[in-house]
């Protein structure tokens, strides 16, 4: 196995949470429409109608990840509605959904995309591992052919669930014109077949979560709905924001284990088999269940024993053939099926 070990790391100046008004906002900033992480193609769900300059490249070398920009990103983060009072302007904190205990082995999932044989391989996977709880970041639904199935599975898997700029879009809570045309045709397929069970789910849930030692964004702590985090700037500013000594992060479909060391953020990708000694202050992301974006085409999922302060990446195959030929029948888009095999 790949491991990671770092000495005791310094705390991180924790500055002032971003705001959280009621009604989520579009984005205003210019966002690069692809980002390369080790020289691995990323197609994300950013409006091409964003910015007209060519991609921001960013690269990694061995447990190094670079600073160079994924195009502006916008402070103080997204503005978002509180489900439970949407006439409240909320601080992220007060907006998080607070989870009583903490347990001691936890697995993370994210980006499921409404893959569901990625899901239910993963969960196969996650029963042998013996853990006390799931947590799942967000995005259960975009992209993939099986929103209803994701949403039912989640929703009684998941003792923590965030919502994700691709299930608020869905509910109407973001634009399609924020998405490129495959995520927006993809987003509108989806909300015709979205049940009623499938929205109440996703509408009551947040973009953050904050847990005794753990916090918990689908984005960032800046922009908990679509900030990426894939370069060290934007991980410093989420470790700083947040005040718990370990950070989870979806969104990006890719792997990393990061750690703060003094001012400088050491680390980078997080292939399957790496392992983590979480002493100091780590950001984690455990890639995508359903469509991962660092070239490995395997279902993620993260490991955390919160008692040993360990965390463990996983990869699984799971029969792509199959999400591919149910995308094909339901006549999504036809590069979102071929991405798949490819993992990008």
């Amino acid at each position: 196995a790949n491991v990671m070990n770092t000495a005791v790391m310094t705390p991180a100046f924790t500055g002032p949470r971003p705001s959280l008004r009621a009604s989520r906002g579009p984005r205003s900033r210019n966002t690069a429409s692809t980002a390369n992480v080790a020289s691995v193609a990323m197609i994300h769900s950013i409006s091409k109608k964003r910015s007209n300059r060519a991609p921001a490249l960013v690269t990694s070398l061995p447990n190094t990840l670079c600073a160079s920009r994924c195009g502006g990103l916008r402070s103080p983060g997204t503005f978002v509605r509180s489900r439970r009072n949407a006439a409240t302007a909320q601080t992220a904190t007060a907006a998080t959904a607070m989870v009583a205990g903490l347990a001691m082995r936890v697995a993370v999932i994210s980006d499921i995309h409404a893959n569901y044989h990625a899901l239910e391989t993963v969960l196969a996977e996650i029963d042998a591992a013996r853990v006390d709880v799931v947590w799942c970041l967000g995005d259960t639904v975009g992209y993939g052919p099986r929103p209803n199935d994701c949403c039912e599975t989640v929703k009684s898997r998941a003792e923590q669930s965030l919502v994700g700029n691709h299930d608020l879009v869905v509910l109407g809570e973001l634009a399609v014109s924020d998405f490129n045309d495959e995520a927006a045709a993809a987003a509108t397929w989806t909300a015709s077949v979205l049940t009623e069970q499938s929205r109440a789910f996703l509408a009551g849930l947040e973009p953050c979560a904050s847990l005794d030692g753990v916090e918990l964004f689908h984005a960032s702590a800046r922009d908990p709905v679509w900030e990426y985090v894939l370069t060290e700037e934007a991980a410093h500013a989420t470790l700083e924001l947040a005040e718990a000594p370990l950070v989870l992060v979806g969104h990006s479909h890719v792997a990393l284990a990061l750690a703060l060391d003094g001012e400088t953020v050491a680390g980078g990708l997080a292939p399957g088999g790496t392992e983590v000694q979480l002493s100091g202050r780590w950001l984690l992301n455990p890639g995508s269940v359903g469509q991962p974006r660092d070239g490995d085409p395997r279902a993620a999922w993260l490991l955390l024993d919160l008692q040993r302060r360990f965390a463990a990446f996983h990869r699984v195959a799971y029969p792509i053939e199959k999400t591919q030929s149910e995308m094909r029948e339901r006549r999504l888009p036809p590069a979102l099926a071929a991405r798949l095999e490819r993992g990008e």
